[in-house]
């Protein structure tokens, strides 16, 4: 049986790309699964239908996660329609645009900061209190971030904004999982390389770039969606494991740590 069996999650940014398919992977684990979205309805919807089906439960809302008039109700209306939390998957961010260090003005910088850190950093605290109460009633709970190797490479060309917000979501997270250990939620991170099936790359990353990235994978292949979904699912069952403060690379071999 799996241990998600009835466990409740939200997921941010979970209704497209890696989001959706970690969504759909909470779900046949046996998750009841809230979804934020900005505007990827059709995600939401087929999640919904999804859950049905599994006879598990699915509710979606939109928000604006650059400020914390938008984190405060949507998680609010999560915890009201699942009952608690015991699973926080921090998906939402992007990098927005390439711009070299010299282009990346104040509010360009901030921006980039807003989307991938502090969204985060404004769920996870709105999140908090229904954590620990589920980890103090329910054997645990889990917070599993999402960086990238832009983290641990520095990022491609033009990626300097986003890949030190990634790389601060590693701090965040080794912070976090000394805070809240002693309170029994533990909290973890994810660094995919180049993931085809998204947005993200096919915004961002030229096919030539891929192709040459993919050249230079021991793997041989670019990973796909469910390459992190399966990560980030396991991750989100050590709620009441040994695992926290770690960081999983889901780069093909890209690079070793």
């Amino acid at each position: 049986m799996s241990k998600l069996l009835g466990k409740r999650a939200l997921v941010t940014a979970g209704a497209q790309g890696i989001g959706l398919a970690i969504s759909h992977l909470l779900l046949r684990a046996g998750c009841d699964v809230f979804v934020h979205y900005h505007k990827s309805t059709v995600g939401a919807k087929a999640l919904k239908a999804e859950a049905t089906k599994l006879g598990r439960r699915c509710a979606s809302a939109s928000a604006d996660l650059t400020a914390t008039e938008g984190c405060d109700p949507l998680v609010a209306t999560a915890v009201d329609f699942l009952g608690g939390l015991d699973v926080l998957v921090n998906n939402a961010g992007s990098l927005i645009a390439r711009r070299s260090f010299a282009e990346s003005d104040d509010d360009f910088w901030a921006e980039t900061m807003s989307l991938n850190l502090g969204s985060t950093r404004r769920i996870t605290r709105a999140a908090l209190p229904h954590l620990i109460a589920a980890a103090q009633t329910r054997g645990g709970a889990s917070i599993v971030n999402l960086s990238s190797l832009a983290a641990r490479n520095g990022g491609g060309p033009g990626g300097i904004a986003y890949a030190t917000a990634k790389g601060a979501m590693l701090t965040f997270t080794r912070g976090l999982a000394r805070e809240l250990g002693p309170h029994g939620v533990r909290v973890n991170a994810l660094t995919p390389g180049l993931i085809l099936g998204s947005s993200f790359h096919a915004t961002h990353t030229p096919p030539e770039t891929q192709r040459a990235i993919i050249a230079g994978i021991p793997l041989g292949r670019a990973g796909n969606l469910d390459d992190v979904a399966r990560a980030a699912v396991y991750f989100a069952s050590e709620f009441d494991g040994f695992i926290t403060g770690a960081a999983l690379d889901i780069n093909g071999g890209v690079l070793v740590s």
